[in-house]
């Protein structure tokens, strides 16, 4: 049964009213820690090794969708670096492989409005060294519960270029629902983007957890660390039992 709609004084419909609701805490330069990875606040030191996983590859085909293109030397990577790591939003972080201790990519919380308990997840910035592995699912699922069980907001959004298809599929595969298409956007490099809009809320977090961990615990992986059960079965199973 449908509850009623709120209204005001006027009859008017309002929205659903939040009791004791407060402003959430400001997201931090923290570091969080899973079994495969771990993301530390970006820094200069981690640029290095940051140069070379993205020059994994000869082209920069995987910075198509940045607003800037690949650095192309440790000069320029540097440069960009020390700018993201001093940035408070975009809050960026560098993504370590626990089993080398080397960063192997970056991404960031940005739009962070801690009055209305909303933030993004963005600047996903994976190396090729991180391409189909366990890193990038469980980075995304670190930065999930800082969102949702320790900071305590309400809402996280992931947007992406309409076009990229990776990204759109990565949103639907982590849980993210999808809003609808914002038109001619942005101007990226001279170029047209239409922007697809996903969001995780906080009522949905627990059973898309829940399918996330059961994922990455370590006995759905082999000794070569290929996975026994893809991440779609324990998503639908969990959700199922919410």
């Amino acid at each position: 049964m449908n509850k009623p709609t709120p209204v005001n004084q006027y009859e008017q419909p309002i929205g659903t009213a939040l009791p004791g609701w407060q402003p959430r805490p400001q997201a931090q330069k923290v570091t969080m820690t899973g079994h495969f990875c771990r993301l530390e606040p970006l820094s200069l030191a981690h640029s290095p090794a940051l140069f070379a996983a993205w020059h994994r590859i000869d082209d920069g085909r995987d910075w198509t969708y940045f607003s800037r293109p690949r650095p192309e030397n440790q000069q320029q990577c540097d440069a960009l670096v020390a700018a993201n790591a001093a940035s408070r939003d975009p809050l960026h972080f560098a993504v370590i492989d626990r089993a080398t201790d080397l960063a192997v990519g970056s991404v960031a919380l940005m739009r962070i409005d801690a009055g209305s308990g909303v933030l993004e997840i963005g600047w996903v910035n994976w190396s090729p060294l991180m391409k189909r592995s366990v890193l990038g699912t469980e980075a995304i699922y670190l930065l999930l519960g800082y969102t949702f069980d320790t900071l305590g907001y309400r809402r996280c959004e992931w947007k992406c270029h309409s076009l990229n298809m990776a990204s759109n599929q990565a949103a639907k595969r982590l849980g993210f629902q999808y809003e609808g298409t914002f038109r001619q956007a942005v101007v990226v490099k001279g170029h047209n983007r239409d922007t697809c809009w996903y969001s995780i809320i906080d009522s949905e977090w627990a059973a898309l957890a829940r399918g996330l961990r059961g994922w990455l615990a370590q006995g759905n992986f082999d000794l070569k660390g290929q996975q026994r059960r893809p991440l779609a079965v324990f998503m639908q199973q969990s959700i199922a039992k919410s």
